[in-house]
C-alpha cells in the first residue's frame, strides 16, 4: 500500500480550495459585467413560463391517465366482489 504524504495532500487540497475560490470570484465578476437588457430578461422569463406551463399540462395528462386506470381496476375488483373503500 502506498504511503500517504501529509504535506503533499495538504498542498493539493490548498490548491483546490484556491482554484475554487478564484472560479467563484470569476463567475461573480462575469455575472456583474454581463448585464442583460430588459427585453432579454423578459424573453427569458416568458420562455421559462411557457416551458413550465407545458410541463404542468403533461403532468395533468399523466394524472388523468392514472386516475382512469385506477377507476378501471376498482370497477373490476367490485365486479369480482371485492369492496373498495373510496376515500
Amino acid at each position: 500500500m502506498a504511503k500517504i504524504e501529509n504535506k503533499k495532500l495538504e498542498d493539493a487540497l490548498a490548491k483546490t480550495s484556491a482554484s475554487k475560490r478564484s472560479f467563484s470570484e470569476d463567475a461573480l465578476n462575469k455575472k456583474e459585467s454581463a448585464k442583460v437588457s430588459v427585453e432579454e430578461e423578459i424573453g427569458y422569463h416568458k420562455g421559462c413560463l411557457s416551458t413550465l406551463i407545458n410541463e404542468r399540462n403533461e403532468i395533468i395528462k399523466i394524472i388523468q391517465i392514472t386516475e382512469s386506470l385506477m377507476q378501471a381496476h376498482v370497477k373490476r375488483l367490485e365486479e369480482l366482489g371485492v369492496k373498495i373503500d373510496r376515500k
